[in-house]
C-alpha cells in the first residue's frame, strides 16, 4: 500500500535527517569551540557531564520507547481489538512512578555510569556480570536489529523505500551522530525526534476524527466493547488481572532496569530532575492510546460508515491506510519523518548504552586504570562494532514472519529473574549476592525451558500450555521469589556499609525527601500521574 509522496514531502523528509545529523554533531563540535571536556571526559561522553535536566530527561526517555513498530503496531491493534493494547502505555505511568520514587534516588547517589555496577555495589561481582551480558545482547538483537528491520519493512510498505538501503541509512545517520556526540547528542536529538512523533501521530488522529464528525458517529459504529480498556478472561487474551499482575514485571525491568532506557536518568543534574523528568515521560505516556491506538478503532467506523471510499486488504496496513487516505502533502512527509524518528531514537538510545555497558563492566574490569581519554574512545569503537553486528543480524532477520511477537514472547521470560534481583535488593535487607546470582541463573533457564516447551511442545506430544497474554511472567516471577527467598535464607551474608545504604530501610522512606515546592514537587507530580491514570480507566 504505497504513499505517494510529492516534493513537499521530500523536502521535509530531507530537512528533518540534516537537522537531526546537525545538533547531534554540534555537541562535539561545540565542545571544541569551547575548549570543554565534554569528550574526551569519560562523565561528559557516556553521562553528558552529569547535566541532564527534566525536559530532556522525559522527552529522550519516551523517544527512545517508542519504536516504529509501536506506531504501526498500536494502529493495527487498535483495529482488531480496541483500546485493549492501550494498557501497555497507560500501565508505564505506574511503572515509571516506581523508577522515579524507589530506583532513582540509589542511582543518582551510587553515581553508577551502568545499572549492573549497580547490582555489583549490593551484590556481587557474578550478578553484574550476568546482567551486562544480558543488556548488551538485548540492546543489539531487539532495540536495534528488531527496531531496524521492523522499520526498513513499515518504510518500504508504506513508501516504497528500498529495505536494505533504509537499514543502511538510519544506521550512518544515527550512528554517526552517536559515536561522535556521546549521550548528550543522543537526548537532545531524542527530545526533537520525540516531537516530530508527538506531532505527526495527533495530524494523523486529528485528521481521522475530522473525518468521522464527532465522537457519537466513532461509538456507534464500532462494537461497544472495544472501547473497554479493562476485560475478563472469558472476552480477552488480556483480561484485567493480566494488566494488573503481568504488567509490572516486564514494566520494571524495562523502564527500572535497563541500561538503555534508564541511562538518560543516570546522567541527571540532580536527583529532582531525575525524579520529575521520569515523571514527565510517564505523562507523555498517557498519550499513545489516543495518538496511536485510538485512530486504528477509527478506521473500523471510518469503514463502517463508508467515509473512505477504499479497502483495508490486511489490518497491518491500518496506519498506512489513515496516512494515505487523510493526509495532505506536507502532513504525510512529517509523518514520514515521524516514522524514521521513531526508528532513530531507538537506534540512537540502544548504541550509546551498549558503548557504556562494555566500557565500564568489562573493558573496564580489566583495566581499571585507563585515562578518560581512551575510555571515550573505546566506547566509540564499541559502538561501531555494535552498530556492524546490528545490521548484520537485522539483515539475519529479515523477511521472518512473526518476528514482534516472537520478541514479545521473549522480554516476557527474561524479564523475571532481573525485576525481581532488583525489586528484592532495594526492598529487603537479607536479600544476599549468594541468592541474587541463582535466581539470575535459575531463573533464565527456566525462561529459556519455557520458551523451548513452547516450540517443541507438539514435537514431544506434550499438552497445550497457552496462559494469558503476560501471565507466563508472573509465574516466573513467583518462582524468581522463591529462589531468591529460600537462597537468602540458605547462605545469608553479611552486609557492608555501602550496601545498606542501597537498601530502603521502610517502604516510605523514599518519600521523606521534600523535592522541589510548587507543581514540579514529584509527591505532587506523582499523584497527579494516578489521578489522571485511574481517571482513563474509569471512562474508558
Amino acid at each position: 500500500m504505497d504513499i505517494k509522496l510529492n516534493n513537499i514531502d521530500l523536502i521535509i523528509i530531507v530537512v528533518y535527517l540534516l537537522v537531526i545529523l546537525s545538533l547531534g554533531c554540534w555537541y562535539y563540535i561545540k565542545a571544541y569551540i569551547d575548549k570543554k571536556k565534554v569528550q574526551t571526559d569519560s562523565k561528559g561522553y557516556f553521562l553528558a557531564g552529569g547535566n541532564l535536566k527534566w525536559p530532556v530527561i522525559g522527552l529522550s526517555l519516551f523517544a527512545t520507547n517508542i519504536s516504529t513498530i509501536h506506531m504501526v503496531g498500536l494502529a493495527q491493534a487498535g483495529y482488531e481489538d480496541g483500546l485493549l493494547n492501550g494498557n501497555y502505555e497507560l500501565m508505564s505511568g505506574f511503572v515509571i512512578i516506581i523508577l522515579a520514587i524507589f530506583f532513582v534516588p540509589f542511582y543518582i547517589r551510587s553515581r553508577v555510569a551502568t545499572l549492573p555496577d549497580f547490582l555489583e555495589q549490593r551484590f556481587d561481582r557474578a550478578s553484574r556480570d550476568w546482567v551486562a551480558g544480558i543488556s548488551i545482547a538485548s540492546a543489539i538483537l531487539v532495540h536495534i536489529g528488531f527496531s531496524l528491520v521492523t522499520g526498513a519493512v513499515v518504510l518500504e510498505g508504506m513508501f516504497g523505500f528500498d529495505k536494505t538501503a533504509s537499514i543502511l541509512l538510519i544506521v550512518l545517520l544515527t550512528g554517526a551522530y552517536t559515536i561522535v556526540g556521546g549521550l548528550r547528542a543522543v537526548v537532545f536529538t531524542e527530545s526533537l525526534q520525540a516531537i516530530i512523533l508527538i506531532l505527526g501521530a495527533i495530524a494523523v488522529t486529528v485528521a481521522a476524527y475530522l473525518k468521522l464528525g464527532s465522537w457519537d458517529v466513532l461509538v456507534n459504529n464500532i462494537d461497544k466493547s472495544a472501547l473497554n480498556l479493562l476485560r475478563s478472561g472469558e472476552e480477552s487474551h488480556f483480561p484485567w488481572y493480566a494488566v494488573f499482575l503481568g504488567y509490572p514485571v516486564i514494566g520494571i525491568w524495562y523502564w527500572c532496569t535497563d541500561q538503555t532506557i534508564v541511562q538518560r536518568v543516570l546522567g541527571a543534574k540532580d536527583e529532582e530532575h531525575a525524579r520529575v523528568g521520569a515523571i514527565f515521560s510517564g505523562f507523555l505516556k498517557l498519550l499513545p492510546m489516543f495518538i496511536f491506538v485510538l485512530p486504528g478503532l477509527m478506521v473500523v467506523a471510518l469503514i463502517n460508515t463508508g467515509k473512505i471510499d477504499d479497502t483495508l486488504l490486511e489490518s497491518k496496513d491500518t496506519l498506512s491506510f489513515l496516512i494515505r487516505n487523510l493526509l495532505p502533502p506536507g502532513l504525510t512527509g512529517l509523518m514520514a519523518a515521524a516514522l524514521l524518528a521513531a526508528v532513530m531514537s531507538s537506534v540512537s538510545g540502544a548504541l550509546n548504552s551498549i558503548s557504556t555497558l562494555f566500557t565500564y563492566d568489562l573493558y573496564k574490569r580489566f583495566k581499571p586504570k585507563t585515562p578518560d581519554k581512551k575510555l571515550v574512545r573505546i566506547g566509540r569503537i564499541t559502538a561501531f562494532v555494535a552498530m556492524i553486528v546490528s545490521v548484520l543480524w537485522s539483515f539475519a532477520i529479515e523477511g521472518k514472519e512473526g518476528i514482534f511477537n516472537e520478541m514479545v514472547g521473549i522480554v516476557v521470560l527474561i524479564s523475571p529473574p532481573l525485576t525481581m534481583v532488583f525489586l528484592f535488593g532495594i526492598f529487603w535487607k537479607k536479600a544476599s549476592s549468594f541468592a541474587s546470582k541463582w535466581t539470575l541463573w535459575l531463573g533464565s533457564l527456566a525462561g529459556v525451558l519455557v520458551y523451548v516447551y513452547h516450540r517443541t511442545y507438539e514435537i514431544f506430544g506434550f499438552p497445550e500450555w497457552k496462559p494469558k497474554t503476560l501471565m507466563e511472567g508472573v509465574y516466573l516471577s513467583i518462582i524468581c521469589t522463591i529462589i531468591m527467598v529460600v537462597f537468602s535464607y540458605w547462605k545469608p551474608q553479611e552486609q557492608t556499609e555501602k550496601s545498606k545504604a542501597l537498601t530502603w530501610a521502610y517502604f516510605w522512606e523514599p518519600l521523606e525527601p521534600k523535592g522541589w515546592k510548587g507543581i514540579g514537587n514529584y509527591k505532587f507530580l506523582s499523584v497527579l500521574l494516578l489521578l489522571a491514570m485511574a481517571l482513563i480507566y474509569i471512562i474508558f
